[in-house]
């Protein structure tokens, strides 16, 4: 594949080498001849090569070079190799060009092993054609092929050769790629020249698989010609053979085709027929000779045919069709009858059908004019080439452009499907089509089938191909349905017939269905019935046949010749079966038939006059007719009547009598108000009742209506229901909904309570009121909130009517009509989000939705984004995802669509339960309200509802609250367990008159056992107004009493009532608030509080009167306020906000303090921040924790706490088995690559995966094109990367994924996959999971990481808080962290006495010797008071503490610094001590060699460094002068050890120094770091900043004598040890020491077996050890007396900078005299110390090469800085620049060199820019660094932005090597 990118083209010669497994083998250089190699092309090859090479390892693709246009850009290159199946994908996205790029021509490509694709298995076979060698056997026609086998049959094969084929007595030689067909049964061989010219005579053909060397033979000796013979030109031919025990016979089928004998039955087309069997089929025969008839397929006539083919055994279906030409070639075709020639006719076949709905989605870039055709390859075979010729959604013209064309295949089964072929026929205007993608659902198999294709089918773009084999991505299961075939028969009777619309629905004992659709099991019923429109719709039926088809054991079929050697085997052996019998039964498609009889008519005029009929299946006795007398009660209320017509559905354990239109009442005038109206439904008996359904269709004046509760009455069993509603059915009314969903209830529930209201009974003649039910009916129903997305593409938004239907496992909810939305009067725009509410019954788990409209109005077209679908009494939110057009013309023209829920973003949460809330208003003045109320309900442990408001509306507000009445209300809340400690009911105090007077509140829930209910009152009897009492508009009520009523057994209904003792306690608490005496600290603006404890909240309160201030909350005030509340418990957070109105809102608020005055419980909240939409953070919310809390921090977190507020030691332990992954995914540039769509990741190892680990986002922020996004995951520890993907299910959903980068800090692994995929339904191979395989990524080492946590503990001072971002520096014994910046949270962070904790991840530096804490002091909080820092290692648990007690400011404190170090005390023992250190500065002697500038001097050591220390303070007043010598003190900071090197630096003109010294006072020692050089722009290498090395060690005295510590380990056995001494010479590079003595004392015993032992000695420095020589001498030094010796494992010397010497020795010293010689032992070991091998570097030259991008605005004017990272440190940042040069353009290198201190390895770089300038944005493609010391060449890839305003928008970025 040629890239599209300009230029990409070439007129070279490509070759390519392919190399086998592991390189071994490979096909050689072939050049691939014939390609054209241009822009955005697809060119396909195929190689013959001698070696099977697949799976390859790797291919060479290159070109010679030459030509006008030689340079080509290849985008990747894809091997198939039909005899393994697997096809693989070689990425490159590279230039092959001399002057692009690295200037390759030939590049070596290695596999993406994710994109590899198994395809079926072909193996090579080799065909040889035998004609006969008689006159004119040959020909010129076509010749084709088909091999048939046991496990299927291969593809059409055309034998095409380059030469004159198929003469006379000559064999031609071909070689074809088959499919397995398993052992050869048959060929096929034909040709289709039905010309008198082109006859044939074939001889014979032989077929031999080139793998296996099976052969097989296939006799013929028989002419293929239309004059000839039986005038046939195909033949089918049995193999033959040794593999081949019997071949199978050929046999004669005779068919008789029945045209049927209505007008114009018969046909002049061409008639095509294969007939299918068991052992195979027949292929397309043209039926073109009738035995019978001269004039074939007349009208009424029967025309037989003899068709030959190899046997076929049992016949189990035939395909039959015609080519639809001549004038007439519509034909109806009667029916077909098949027989062996010779045999007797067997009885009628029936074969079934299954459909396949293919939809065609072409693709935005181009529609086609051609017609288009279809393969379908299945498991149990495959269809012919199918055009798809008339569409299902009746579209205007076919595939066009972004349109999906839906067609229906009926064809046999073809079982699974695995490929699919289809192409078009390239004719038309506009030939060529892109095809996007081909859906296809088989319902009667419950599977859909997504073909990805997104590619042309055009012989002038891509690859020129115009059909294409496409491979499934994905097989979703959908609802699995079958086919009924429904047979009616209409009487013979006058006026009979019918022209209504009919139709049918059929129950089983399983569910109820219609035509295709789910699997009932047994039928036992239908219904049938018309809709009563149009003229004469009157129809008599006479009865009604059902078909289905099943699978089921059914005996074997036997021939004649079988059945007569049974028979004779009878008599021989009647008592023994035969021991090779097989089995008797098989499993077959089976049809049952299903009889109903009816014998009546369906007509408005005749008998009943109802047009419905429910009728039993004549075989099925168990239930009988029935009839119901359903009593419809209508509430005796103003307008509570409706004109609309009404529809009810009954349902019970039997079925349902589907939904029956009330038109025939008792009353004339049906349903008006107060009015009782019986009907009459005649169905099948339902058994007992579950529910009904009931709706109207808001027809008429005044559709409104008020059902008040139904009866029903069975007359066969004599039983009552009650159904109680007590609900509108309106548009305009309560939720606005037209259905209701009843369920029957007890009688005695339904009874009139003795103390009846007033409204107890209707007027007169009105049927008496039920007790209110809502409760009952509310906790069997199941309400369903649906939010509903429009879209937000042009136009996206609807007029129509839309309507909704639900879909569960157990019913479905009918169309609901979405009326009325909760949210915005004009429903269904552009963008907007409507909710909706549905209630049903029993619908069982929700599977799926159909959502739609009638496609009225202006404007019917609409887009649909997604529904969500929440279910609260469930506890379960599910999302069904769209992005699809419902218009008739977009895309495919449907107007409604099924949608089913995406598994990954579904939700389950606590289910709700329903409540019934009564509201008593007081018989007073003005006590009534029109504010909106709500309540809370708290149960025991502080659990509580969510606020919620008792009316949906303004109008439900107005209606309720009345003085004097009893408002009802049944709302679903979440549950707070048994008891109800209190409820909260208040008011919003809006409306004219808002004030309220609350006389008492009753909450009613069902009980959790048994049937009844529980009834808590809550009295309180006063106002809840701004202008009376207290002016308070929210109270907390306790439970005054409970009333159980329970059900009996009896059916009596058991009330008990009982007085709450044991409530909660109404309390009082103070609040006092402290406003900061701070400028314009006060406010005007209103203040609400809401305070937490550990038994609930007192919810939000309006801070109104202040009882000490008359103007509350002024600069430096305290206020006071009171509280009334149930007992909160242990008080330990507060919410405080204000609402930013008046004119000077700003708030700073101090503290605030709470007192419990009931049992003086004080708590104090300290805040310390501003309230403020302009300061600080811009808040005007905060939440507050109690001084001194440890506990859990959030929304939804609650503490255990204890008397003093600390959190209780219960808590779980802390999971440290997850690792921290840092992911960093880049999104390709294409318009459509973004999603919004929630992305995962699941990392695999070789046993355990991680769970899914979501990318989350920020609110609002989605993955853009060309964007890049860095999240980090927790997740366990494994290996290898498994997938990403993301939950999008719909269109709209695609994501192009350019690159992943996965960190492993912890493993210290870094894996780059750069994937440049799609993960889209509709896009690439369709999959929206994508799996990586970790030899698909390029893996690049990173720096280890520890996981730490930190602790800070903030001091306890006014404003210790602070807003400034804080870093940390972690010092240890291996090394030193990069500045770690420390999270911040919103406001929860490094507050007044607050202890916080996180995870930071440090390099592997333990043991652990100082810290450095650092602030950047912005922020409008800049000062931090810092108590102490712990860090834990959570991988070993060791602590290290770290205590400062000092500000971090610039004013505040005595350091007035905003950085700390402080050391590490490790088990009480501090690490580093404090020392003073004396800094002296030499400046140079050239002339202009001072500065005035700011210097700053870093001085490192072995424990770290000290950070930038000013050089402020000399012992000179005008310091940096000419030859002058400058002493800076610094005391009090953490002793470095030995040092290293220092970094000095200064930020203005230049310097020249000859040497620094730094003092350490503690040691008292002198290290000295000379320079000689400038620190200046404009002279030598324009440095400003430079690392010196330590000089100490630069001359050494041999004299000079240093400390060296001798360890030696003795062997673990007893005869190892000595008593004697042992003598030691070191042995150096620079010396030799004297002999050292180790002495064995009697006081302290050395040598002993097992033991480590420590010598320390002062001897001459003999520089780096090579060896040691050791002698074993005794004590006295006399001669020893026997022999002895000293069994010594190891020696190690340490030296005085801390260089570890390993002497491996494992050996015997004999013990002997002074005067002999000693063993040599040679060093085995050397471990470096890090101040040795800092203070051993030496200056070294590093040439930096950069190269930037290849892209428009690549390159940058910002000034760049870069820094190294080595095994022995950083360099500090270095300003790459270069004098009167434009750097860092766009495709070119830049070079620079830098003099750095050695680095050794280089383990990472950071490079940056400074964003200045007036293009600073810039692509770096990579840099390469070489040490020119040592010629080692270190590149570093990169590929990135850095822009502030492109990708990630950061402009520094830390890459590292490639190996």
């Amino acid at each position: 594949m040629t890239g599209d990118i300009c230029g990409a083209g070439t007129n070279s010669k490509i070759h390519l080498t392919m190399f086998g497994k592991k390189g071994l083998t490979n096909s050689g250089k072939v050049f691939l001849e014939g390609g054209e190699f241009e822009r955005a092309q697809i060119d396909t090859f195929n190689l013959e090569i001698c070696t099977l090479l697949s799976p390859l390892s790797r291919v060479t693709i290159g070109h010679d070079n030459l030509g006008i246009s030689c340079g080509w850009h290849c985008e990747q290159v894809t091997v198939y190799c039909p005899f393994t199946g697997i096809e693989q994908v070689f990425p490159c996205s590279k230039w092959l060009d001399e002057d692009e790029g690295d200037k390759l021509v030939e590049r070596e490509l290695y596999e993406m092993v994710s994109l590899r694709k198994v395809k079926q298995i072909k193996h090579p076979w080799s065909i040889w054609i035998y004609t006969s060698d008689i006159k004119g056997a040959g020909t010129d026609a076509q010749i084709y092929i088909q091999v048939y086998g046991e496990k299927g049959k291969s593809d059409v094969f055309p034998m095409i050769s380059q030469s004159d084929s198929f003469e006379s007595g000559y064999i031609d030689k071909f070689m074809v790629e088959m499919v397995d067909v398993g052992p050869v049964r048959k060929l096929r061989i034909w040709h289709e020249k039905r010309n008198p010219f082109s006859g044939w005579h074939l001889h014979r053909v032989t077929a031999m698989n080139m793998l296996t060397k099976e052969r097989y033979k296939f006799e013929c000796g028989r002419w293929l010609a239309i004059t000839e013979e039986d005038e046939e030109i195909i033949r089918e031919l049995p193999a033959t053979g040794p593999l081949v025990q019997s071949p199978l016979p050929l046999m004669k089928y005779r068919v008789v085709l029945h045209t049927g004998t209505v007008f114009g039955a018969g046909t002049d087309a061409c008639v095509f027929i294969c007939l299918y069997g068991d052992l195979g089929d027949t292929g397309d025969r043209y039926v073109f000779q009738s035995l019978t008839n001269g004039n074939k397929f007349e009208k009424g006539k029967a025309d037989e045919f003899l068709i030959e083919a190899v046997s076929l055994g049992p016949l189990r279906r035939i395909r039959i069709s015609h080519d639809g030409t001549g004038a007439g070639s519509g034909w109806f075709l009667d029916k077909i009858t098949i027989r062996e020639d010779g045999q007797t006719e067997a009885e009628a076949m029936v074969f079934p059908y299954v459909k396949y709905h293919i939809s065609c989605t072409t693709g935005t870039l181009g529609g086609s004019d051609s017609k288009v055709w279809v393969k379908l390859y299945g498991e149990k075979g495959d269809t012919h080439k199918c055009f798809l010729l008339v569409s299902d959604n009746n579209l205007p013209n076919y595939f066009e452009k972004g349109q999906t064309d839906i067609f229906t295949l009926e064809t046999y089964d073809l079982g699974k499907i695995n490929r699919l072929l289809i192409g078009h026929t390239n004719e038309g205007v506009k030939s060529g089509w892109f095809l996007d993608s081909v859906l296809i659902s088989v319902p009667v198999h419950g599977v859909e089938y997504m073909f990805p294709a997104h590619r042309w089918l055009s012989t002038s773009e891509s690859d020129g191909k115009t059909e294409v084999e496409i491979y499934p991505s994905q097989t979703l299961e959908i609802e699995k349905l079958i086919n009924y075939e429904v047979t009616v028969v209409t009487g013979d009777r006058v006026a009979a017939g019918t022209n209504a619309n009919v139709f049918i629905q059929i129950y089983g004992f399983e569910t109820k269905t219609e035509l295709e659709a789910l699997d009932v099991d047994r039928i036992f019923k239908i219904r049938i019935g018309h809709d009563g429109t149009k003229l004469a719709s009157g129809w008599y039926i006479e009865k009604v046949l059902v078909k289905r088809l099943i699978w089921a054991l059914v005996p074997i079929e036997k021939k004649a010749e079988e059945a007569k050697e049974d028979k004779k085997d009878k008599k021989k052996k009647k008592k023994k079966k035969k021991e090779d019998d097989g089995p008797t039964e098989e499993w077959r498609d089976v049809v049952q038939t299903y009889s109903f009889t009816c014998e009546r008519w369906l007509a408005r005029d005749e008998e009943d006059g109802e047009i419905v009929v429910e009728l039993r299946a004549d075989d099925y006795e168990d239930l009988e007719a029935n009839t119901y007398q359903v009593y419809v009660y209508t509430r005796n209320l103003w307008g509570a009547g409706t004109d609309a017509k009404v529809f009810l559905n009954i349902y019970g354990e039997y079925g349902d009598t589907g939904e029956r239109h009330l038109w025939k009442s008792d009353h004339i005038n049906k349903f008006e108000s107060g009015q009782v109206d019986e009907f009459v439904v005649k169905a099948i008996d339902l058994g007992t009742l579950t529910k009904l359904r009931i709706r109207h269709d808001n027809s008429g004046l005044s559709p409104s209506w008020f059902l008040d509760q139904i009866i029903i009455f069975d007359v066969n069993e004599e039983t009552t229901y009650h159904f109680p509603c007590q609900r509108w059915l309106a548009v305009g009314e309560d939720d606005g909904q037209l259905m209701r969903e009843l369920v029957p209830v007890d009688a005695a529930l339904c009874a009139p309570k003795g103390e009846a209201s007033e409204d107890a009974e209707g007027e007169e003649g009105g049927p008496p009121q039920v007790p209110n039910l809502g409760l009952e009916q509310k906790a069997m129903t199941t309400t369903y909130n649906l939010k509903i997305k429009t879209g937000i593409r042009k136009h996206s938004g609807t007029d129509a009517n839309v309507y909704v239907i639900l879909y569960g496992t157990k019913d479905d909810t009918g169309i609901i009509a979405l009326k009325r939305s909760k949210t915005h009067t004009n429903k269904f725009e552009l963008g907007m989000t409507d909710e909706f509410s549905v209630e049903a019954v029993n619908l069982g788990q929700l599977k799926r939705i159909r959502i739609g409209h009638d496609n009225k109005g202006l404007s019917p077209g609409w887009f649909l984004d997604w529904v969500e679908v929440d279910a609260p009494s469930l506890g379960e939110l599910l999302v069904f995802p769209c992005g699809r057009w419902l218009s008739k013309k977009k895309e495919d023209g449907i107007i409604f669509r099924d949608l089913r829920p995406n598994p990954l973003q579904t939700q389950h949460y606590e289910p709700f339960v329903p409540y019934e809330i009564k509201v008593y208003t007081t018989d007073i003045f003005a006590g009534g309200t029109d504010a909106d109320v709500f309540i809370v309900l708290y149960g025991s442990d502080g659990v509580c509802t969510s606020k919620k408001s008792l009316c949906l509306n303004k109008r439900e507000r107005s209606l309720s609250f009345k003085r004097a009445s009893c408002d009802v209300f049944v709302l679903e809340m979440e549950d707070t367990g048994d008891l109800l400690e209190k409820i909260r009911i208040g008011h919003d105090s809006s409306g004219m008159a808002s004030g309220w007077h609350l006389d008492r509140v009753e909450v009613r829930r069902l009980l959790r056992k048994g049937k009844g209910s529980e009834t808590t009152i809550f009295p309180y009897e006063g106002w809840l107004a701004t202008s009376e009492e207290d002016g308070e508009t929210i109270r907390e009520l306790e439970p005054d009493t409970v009333i159980t009523e329970k059900l009996k057994k009896d059916g009596t209904l058991m009330v008990t009532e009982v007085e709450v003792s044991d409530a909660l306690l109404l309390h009082t608490y103070r609040v006092t608030v402290k406003t900061g005496d701070l400028s314009g600290a006060g406010t005007d603006a209103c203040v609400f509080l809401t305070i937490y404890g550990d038994l609930g909240d007192t919810g939000e309160r309006y801070l109104s009167y202040s009882s000490n201030n008359s103007n509350k909350f002024e600069r430096g005030a305290e206020d006071e306020f009171e509280l009334e509340a149930v007992d909160l418990g242990l008080v330990y957070k507060i919410r405080i906000r204000h609402d930013n109105s008046m004119l000077r809102p700003d708030w700073y608020l101090q503290e605030v303090k709470i007192v419990d005055m009931d049992t003086e419980e004080e708590a104090m909240f300290m805040c310390e921040r501003w309230l403020s939409a302009k300061k600080e953070d811009m808040k005007i919310e905060r939440v507050f924790y109690v001084k001194g809390y440890e506990g859990p921090r959030g929304e939804d977190s609650k503490p255990v706490l204890d008397s003093n507020m600390n959190q209780m030691k219960e808590e779980e332990e802390e999971d440290t088995s997850l690792i921290p992954y840092h992911f960093t995914v880049m999104t390709g540039d294409d318009p459509d690559a973004g999603t919004n769509s929630r992305a995962f990741i699941i990392i695999h190892g070789r046993e355990i995966s991680t769970e899914r680990m979501w990318l989350e986002r920020e609110e609002g922020k989605d993955f853009e094109p060309e964007g890049m996004d860095h999240f980090e995951c927790l997740g366990v520890d494994v290996e290898d990367i498994k997938g990403i993907g993301h939950d999008g299910a719909a269109p709209e959903s695609c994501w192009m994924v350019l690159e992943l980068t996965v960190d492993v800090p912890t493993h210290g692994v870094r894996l780059v996959f750069r994937c440049k995929c799609w993960l889209a339904k509709d896009r690439g191979d369709g999959l929206t999971t994508r799996l990586l395989h970790v030899m698909d990524a390029e893996v690049v080492t990173i720096v280890p990481k520890i996981i730490y946590e930190i602790t800070m503990t903030t001091g306890d001072e006014q404003n210790a808080g602070t807003d400034s971002q804080l870093y940390v520096t972690v010092f240890g014994v291996n090394g030193t962290t990069m500045e770690i910046p420390l999270p911040k949270n919103g406001d929860r962070l490094f507050e007044r006495a607050q202890v916080d904790s996180f995870n930071i991840e440090v390099e592997d530096i333990a043991p652990l010797r100082m810290i450095r804490i650092r602030s950047d002091g912005a922020g409008s909080r800049p000062h931090y008071l810092l108590e102490q820092v712990v860090l834990r290692n959570l991988l070993t648990g060791d602590v290290a503490e770290f205590t400062y007690n000092e500000w971090l400011s610039l004013t505040m404190g005595e350091k007035k610094l905003l950085s700390a170090e402080m050391a590490a005390v490790i088990d009480g023992e501090a690490m580093v001590e404090p020392t003073n250190y004396i800094i002296k500065v030499k400046t140079g002697e050239c002339m202009g060699a001072g500065t005035d500038a700011n210097v700053w001097i870093v001085v490192f050591g072995e424990n770290g460094d000290t950070g930038p220390l000013r050089l402020k303070h000399s012992d000179h007043r005008n310091k940096f002068e000419r030859s002058q010598t400058d002493t800076f003190e610094f005391p009090d900071l953490l002793r470095l050890g030995n040092l290293s090197k220092v970094r000095l630096w200064h930020d203005n003109s230049g310097k020249s120094t000859t040497y620094t010294t730094v003092r350490d006072d503690l040691l008292d020692q002198n290290f000295r770091f000379p320079c000689k050089r400038w620190f200046s722009k404009n002279s030598e290498d324009g440095q400003l900043i430079r690392d010196l090395a330590c000089a100490n060690n630069d001359v050494l005295d041999l004299d000079e004598t240093t400390k060296y510590e001798i360890i030696t380990v003795t062997a673990d056995d007893d005869e190892a040890e000595t008593k004697e001494n042992v003598t030691i010479i070191l042995e150096g590079r620079k010396g030799r020491s004297k002999e050292l003595l180790l002495e064995n004392s009697g006081k302290h015993k050395r040598f002993l077996s097992g033991s480590t032992d420590s010598f320390e000695f002062h001897a001459k420095n003999v520089g780096d050890l090579v060896g040691v020589c050791v002698g074993h001498v005794p004590k006295d030094g006399k001669k020893p007396k026997g022999e002895a010796f000293w069994g010594v494992v190891e020696i190690i010397v340490i030296g005085d900078l801390g260089n570890k010497y390993i002497m491996a020795c494992n050996a015997e010293i004999p013990l002997q005299s002074k005067k002999d010689e000693p063993l040599s032992f040679e060093l085995t070991k050397m471990v470096e110390s890090f101040a040795s091998k800092a203070r051993s570097l030496k200056n070294t030259c590093y040439d930096i090469a950069v190269v930037t991008g290849d892209e428009d605005g690549a390159g940058t004017d910002a000034n760049v800085f870069l820094t190294l990272y080595g095994t022995n440190g950083d360099s500090g940042k270095k300003a790459l620049r270069q004098k009167c040069r434009n750097l860092f353009e766009r495709d070119k290198m830049e070079r620079f060199t830098l003099e750095l201190l050695e680095m050794g390895d280089l383990t990472h770089v950071i490079i940056e820019h400074d964003s200045t300038g007036i293009k600073p944005g810039w692509l770096l493609d990579n840099m390469e660094i070489t040490n020119t010391s040592n010629n080692v060449s270190t590149k570093f890839y990169c590929g990135k932005w850095l822009d502030l305003n492109r990708a990630d928008g950061w402009t520094r970025r830390m890459l590292y090597p490639k190996y």
